[in-house]
């Protein structure tokens, strides 16, 4: 398995030397290279990468900020390895979990050791991650109907089997499902709302709007909004408010006998 890496360095001589450099590495490939915080961000979404190698300092978005960004976004946060010239900044890289940090100019050695840790960590996330897909698949041959009980979310690069009757409602923005629990925020491993939902109770489960899953289990209070229409207040640590779709509003009606 090659470990798929991201380069994002605001200097371009930067961003050439660590490439060149990682052309040594024939189990690594080098599969975006971006320029600013902002890149990195949006390759990081497009090509989910294992990897990346991110420059502390940038215009704009800095390193630090990069991972800031990903976290409330929710969206996949690969390994990272923070390059850099000033070696100030280790114990705030580690402070964001950072694999490792290398200081420019790089030295191929000590490059090296940084691979180390993160083909360990990549390994030990694959292996966790196969582990957890053979015993669903286990449990599925022997429960036909766990699928409908089970979710598998993502969060914090650890993989959780959450019931699916502790869901308050899940919801999706830039191509990314989050799934939103009492004790438990991540991501689906579903590509589409119309999967997830398919895997689900469709007496429990409702899409009130395109962008929105929701368990009419979990509904706290319903909250009237404009022209006629509702928004449905859920049963999560947030309260966080939903809109109900003007095509469900009647659903919602006959649903509440409002």
């Amino acid at each position: 398995m090659k470990i798929t890496a991201l380069i994002v360095d605001d200097e371009q001589p930067a961003r050439d030397e660590l490439a060149f450099l990682l052309k040594g590495f024939p189990d690594l490939e080098v599969v975006g290279i971006g320029k600013n915080g902002v890149e990195a961000v949006n390759l990081s979404r497009e090509l989910n990468p294992h990897l990346m190698f991110l420059d502390v300092e940038m215009p704009g978005l800095d390193g630090f900020g990069v991972i800031k960004r990903l976290l409330e976004k929710k969206l996949h946060l690969p390994f990272v390895v923070f390059v850099t010239a000033y070696d100030h900044y280790a114990v705030q890289a580690f402070d964001v979990n950072a694999i490792d940090y290398v200081l420019k100019p790089i030295a191929k050695p000590r490059l090296e050791k940084a691979l180390g840790k993160v083909r360990r960590m990549v390994e030990g996330a694959e292996s966790a991650r196969e582990k957890l897909d053979r015993l669903i698949q286990m449990l599925e041959k022997k429960n036909p109907v766990l699928q409908k009980n089970k979710l598998l979310v993502k969060s914090n690069g650890r993989l959780y089997l959450l019931d699916s009757d502790d869901v308050i409602y899940a919801s999706i923005e830039d191509g990314v499902i989050s799934i939103v629990a009492h004790d438990l925020e991540g991501q689906s491993n579903f590509r589409t709302v119309e999967e997830l939902q398919n895997s689900l109770d469709p007496n429990t489960f409702w899409r009130v709007h395109r962008s929105y899953l929701i368990n009419i289990n979990k509904i706290k209070e319903v909250v009237p909004w404009f022209k006629s229409s509702y928004q449905l207040k859920m049963d999560d640590r947030r309260q966080t408010e939903i809109p109900v779709s003007r095509a469900q509003t009647r659903r919602l009606r006959q649903l509440l006998n409002l």
